[in-house]
């Protein structure tokens, strides 16, 4: 039996070469590693009051330890996911990432959510070739399922946009790169991951690469009942 809440091993590919993982519930002892991957993921000029704090991490790990998992190489955390339960009415979907995740506190983590919402996706720049986050995207998937929630849901940036700004809308950029005309490195990610685009948020974040835009992506859970 497993001492963590999620488990399990695999191999992942640098190139050709398979390399053992494991996909696991992150735990207090963790929070070193788990602050650094934040650190070497979002370097300066990120606000480093952005990045993972303790409290934040005590949070996860308490209130919705479901949705705090971690990939380990080498018995080293090296890339993480985040989410909580929130409700979500479809008739209703503006909102900032600050309001629906508590800024990532979670404080408002609800239990009876029908929806896993995506915190926060991370992984050490050295390791971002091996898929992990596509990785860790279909654990939190296996989570939806096990919990028999309705959807996985979270919103995307578009770092890609300020390149296009002065040229086309953000409307007229997220339908590009769906359409397969252009790339985005989240948005292009996230639909290969399997997320379905909802909708186009104005100021979700404080993120001039996507002008304070986010693209509401999400996964509908196909055993839902």
């Amino acid at each position: 039996m497993s001492e963590y809440l999620y488990s399990k091993e695999l191999y992942v590919f640098e190139l050709d070469q398979p390399v053992k993982a494991r996909v696991r519930s992150y735990t207090r002892e963790d929070f070193p590693d788990l602050i650094s991957i934040q650190q070497q993921s979002f370097p300066p000029p990120f606000p480093s009051e952005l990045w993972w704090n303790e409290e934040q991490l005590n949070n996860h790990i308490t209130l919705f330890p479901e949705g705090a998992l971690c990939v380990e190489i080498a018995g080293k955390p090296v890339a993480s996911i985040t989410g909580l339960l929130v409700n979500f009415d479809p008739g209703h979907t503006d909102h900032t990432w600050e309001e629906i995740t508590d800024s990532g506190y979670i404080r408002n983590h609800n239990p009876a959510g029908d929806t896993l919402y995506i915190v926060d996706i991370c992984a050490i720049p050295a390791y971002r070739k091996l898929g992990l986050g596509k990785l860790l995207m279909q654990s939190m998937y296996e989570v939806v399922i096990a919990l028999n929630l309705k959807r996985l849901l979270g919103g995307g940036r578009i770092p890609g946009f300020s390149k296009y700004a002065v040229t086309m809308t953000a409307e007229q950029y997220t339908a590009a790169v769906v359409g397969g005309s252009l790339k985005d490195p989240v948005l292009t990610f996230l639909l290969r991951c399997g997320r379905m685009p909802v909708k186009l948020v104005r100021g979700y974040l404080d993120d001039e690469e996507s002008l304070n835009y986010a693209m509401l992506m999400e996964w509908r859970n196909p055993f839902y009942k």
